[in-house]
């Protein structure tokens, strides 16, 4: 296996590590900020580093330069490949962007601490390959959270422990029960098999919240700082889950039936987000509609799906990153947004009120943006199953785009308001504006490096998931003659 010229891996998850435990340490609480925002920058800089390493290689994976953990496992832990290579920086980024956008009267109520832990479990789990590693980090991913909630807000854990106990069960016990050989036979399982890839796909579907096992998630969203619930559902790491240990094991027949389920919880989700009235829980349907659009496409095991599941899941990092940015601003200044009145602050936020129509179109697939190839891929992929398949994707684009329109007349328009301080976006949320909207509108009208990527990163998936190779001849007839 090629390795990278640096041990970026190591670096990026090492530096939130060390951030963390310096950060507990000064009583100023501005402070604490500017060293927090400089360990994420240099962390982000970190897995810059690493994609542009990786992509000069030219290679599918490629493990880090030093990984120390090999030596006591024998075997290459920290690898990135195709899928997660993009992953890597692009979580370094919405925790950055988070940190950096942060208002001082917010300090006190986000722990800058247990942010960066978080960051570096994360980026240890978008580069570990190792299976029962993998288990142990996705389960150490609720920590940070369940401290937060029961230690430092005094609220009540009991949805969100008892889902995450299920989702830890049910990866660990499966994973437990996998035998050696099941992935040289995912279409021919045995009874082991399939209880195993049953108890890893529950799992994976409770942390990524698929109805009607989300509403831990909802209530994530009413009880925690809205940075640690937005972090904590953004960057997917559910779908990861399922890409590194369902996706090997389980047969065709069961992904298609998966997806099936997603695109359920798609359209129920979209549906909930048009009548909410609250802005967090609606903020929390959209991404639901979303990332189960993207469990549907990972789930269709097709080429094309499978391109436009993976396109569609870094613009919604980017996408619906920004527009739970905008939502956490608007609390800053607010508190909690009313969706059943008007409330009338463009004319004292413009730039933020503009922010939120880009990223949420965005998210839908506005032509121009960096969603809209993932959603056109997405939809040839899923009506090549079925149409009622390609229309359900359809429904929940179209559910989602009246929500986030709904959403910006009652926040920003409808009524005039007197305002005595200013309401006008700082400095570092005028840098996150600039800084979404170059890659929201960059990826949107430069499409093909990205989707290649994607597209490749898709072939070769396939290809390592035994059986499913010479569909990949007959997936695209029209560009397989071209070839």
């Amino acid at each position: 296996m090629p390795e990278l010229h640096l041990p970026w891996l190591e670096i990026a998850i090492l530096l939130p590590v060390v951030g963390s435990l310096i950060v507990r340490f000064p009583k100023d609480r501005d402070k604490a900020r500017r060293i927090s925002v400089g360990f994420a920058l240099v962390t982000f800089l970190a897995a810059v580093g690493e994609w542009i390493d990786f992509v000069r290689l030219g290679q599918f994976e490629a493990h880090d330069h030093w990984d120390v953990v090999a030596a006591f496992m024998h075997q290459n832990v920290l690898v990135i490949d195709e899928l997660s290579a993009p992953l890597f920086p692009l979580a370094a980024l919405l925790y950055l962007l988070t940190i950096y956008s942060t208002l001082k009267t917010k300090v006190a109520r986000f722990s800058m601490s247990g942010t960066l832990l978080s960051e570096a479990i994360l980026l240890a789990t978008f580069s570990c390959r190792s299976g029962w590693l993998l288990v142990i980090l996705l389960a150490l991913g609720v920590v940070p959270v369940y401290y937060e909630l029961s230690v430092r807000r005094k609220e009540s854990a009991r949805v969100f422990v008892i889902h995450m106990a299920i989702f830890i069960g049910c990866m660990a016990i499966g994973y437990s029960m996998l035998p050696g050989d099941a992935v040289l036979h995912p279409d021919s399982p045995g009874w082991t098999t399939l209880i195993a890839g049953g108890l890893l796909t529950v799992g994976a579907l409770v942390r990524s919240g698929i109805a009607p096992l989300h509403c831990w998630m909802t209530d994530l969203f009413d009880r925690a700082t809205f940075g640690t619930a937005m972090l904590t559902v953004a960057p997917m790491p559910g779908a990861y889950a399922i890409m590194r240990l369902v996706l090997p094991v389980a047969p065709t027949w069961a992904m298609q039936s998966i997806a099936i389920i997603s695109l359920i919880t798609a359209v129920y989700a979209g549906a909930m987000a048009v009548v909410e009235r609250d802005s967090r829980r609606l903020y929390c349907y959209l991404f639901l509609s979303h990332s189960s659009l993207v469990l549907a496409g990972l789930e269709l095991v097709s080429t094309i799906g499978l391109t436009g599941a993976l396109c569609l899941w870094i613009s919604i990092g980017l996408s619906l990153g920004g527009l739970g940015l905008v939502i956490r601003s608007v609390e800053a200044r607010v508190g909690r947004v009313d969706l059943a009145r008007y409330n009338g602050l463009h004319d004292h936020s413009p730039m933020l009120a503009g922010l939120f129509l880009l990223t949420g179109l965005a998210s839908i697939g506005f032509p121009g943006t960096v969603g809209f190839v993932g959603i056109e891929l997405m939809v040839e992929g899923a009506a090549a199953v079925s149409p009622i398949v390609g229309g359900a994707v359809v429904i929940a684009t179209a559910l989602c785009g009246i929500a986030i329109v709904r959403a910006y007349f009652r926040i920003f328009t409808g009524t005039s308001i007197t305002c005595p301080i200013s309401l006008a976006a700082k400095p570092s949320e005028r840098i996150a504006v600039f800084v979404l909207t170059l890659l929201i509108l960059g990826g949107g009208l430069f499409p093909q490096p990205g989707v290649a990527s994607r597209h490749h990163a898709a072939q070769q998936l396939l290809l390592r998931r035994p059986g499913e190779s010479h569909d990949l001849n007959h997936a695209h007839p029209t560009e397989h003659k071209s070839k």
